[in-house]
């Protein structure tokens, strides 16, 4: 089954209206009309979603590139990716798929997971586009995926209602949560949502136990405030953990916007910033080799060594620190 699909998380309304209760934008969708997303539609009183199925991306991927950096680091992962965002980011990255509507190509959970088996994939990581708007298509995958033991990864915006979110959770064993910026203000006029239900979708994966990476695009003169960004980098290791890895990114004019790529000097100060608070902190889109490692909080020693996507772990055993026995926040076998 692909393409046109009845949704789940929603509630009928008189004049055969429906409000989706999939993300915190609780749309009230008329008949024949589209929420944010531009995928779910109510057709004559049902809500419907038109991506199941619909992968506009597929790629196998080194896990690196998510960005996840502590979870079973070096490996490769199946990424598929559909069409729809329920942002609107003027800088958006991935606009030709996630603000457009690009050819796609009909696969089944069925056939997505044994794919995944077939090129001897970690697993499948959900990406590209916004995959908590491929909600039920997500859902079926992973549950098929954790049967056949395969790693179910996200790579999300974070833009969840609790309730869909509660019933994600047990199936996803990854996530990388993007964090647009820590202001209000900047959320509603350039990302056009709202940042607290993405914190507060952070706080319960991790307090649910699952493995959570951040990643923060630093947009030129738009969210790089530095007194803004303590104030993530502070949250993050207070209501996360500072075992947290949290990623810093290059911005590029992409989109709508085209103020100037993220100066270098800005993505280092970031950085210095804050390692003062986090174990492990990263930068993207840079090339910063002594921002690409990952080091060992307690001596120091270099645990993963990072070349672009090639990994070493010469300081590594298990999941431990070789020089000094310190147990890491790394996922692994």
């Amino acid at each position: 089954m692909t393409g046109v699909t009845e949704a789940l998380y929603y509630v009928k309304l008189p004049g055969e209206k429906v409000e989706c209760r999939l993300c915190p934008h609780t749309c009230v969708i008329a008949p024949g009309g589209r929420g944010i997303c531009r995928v779910r539609e109510n057709r004559e009183g049902r809500l419907y979603t038109r991506n199941y199925g619909r992968c506009s991306s597929l790629a196998l991927d080194p896990i690196e590139k998510k960005p996840l950096y502590h979870f079973y680091p070096g490996s490769l992962i199946l990424s598929a990716g559909t069409v729809g965002c329920n942002f609107r980011c003027e800088f958006c990255q991935n606009w030709e798929i996630a603000q457009e509507e690009p050819e796609t190509v009909a696969i089944t959970p069925e056939d997505l997971v044994l794919k995944a088996r077939e090129v001897d994939s970690l697993g499948i990581a959900y990406t590209y586009s916004e995959p908590l708007v491929w909600f039920e298509f997500v859902l079926d995958t992973a549950r098929l995926a954790r049967e056949a033991g395969l790693k179910n990864v996200m790579v999300t915006n974070g833009f969840i209602r609790p309730e869909p979110l509660a019933e994600l959770l047990p199936w996803i064993d990854a996530w990388n949560i993007d964090f647009k910026g820590f202001s209000l203000e900047f959320y509603r006029k350039v990302v056009h949502g709202d940042y607290r239900p993405v914190l507060e979708t952070a706080a319960a994966i991790v307090a649910a136990g699952s493995h959570v990476e951040i990643t923060t695009l630093l947009v030129t003169g738009l969210n790089d405030d530095p007194e803004e960004l303590a104030e993530l980098v502070k949250w993050v290791a207070d209501k996360l953990g500072v075992d947290t890895p949290l990623h810093f990114s290059r911005y590029f004019p992409q989109y709508r916007l085209q103020a100037p790529p993220t100066p270098l000097a800005t993505m280092r100060r970031t950085w210095e910033m804050a390692r003062q608070h986090l174990h492990y902190v990263y930068l993207g889109n840079v090339a910063d080799p002594e921002a690409s490692n990952t080091y060992c909080p307690a001596c120091g020693e270099l645990v993963i060594r990072r070349t672009g996507y090639h990994v070493s772990l010469p300081g590594l055993a298990g999941r431990a620190c070789r020089a000094c026995g310190n147990e890491l926040a790394i996922v692994r076998d």
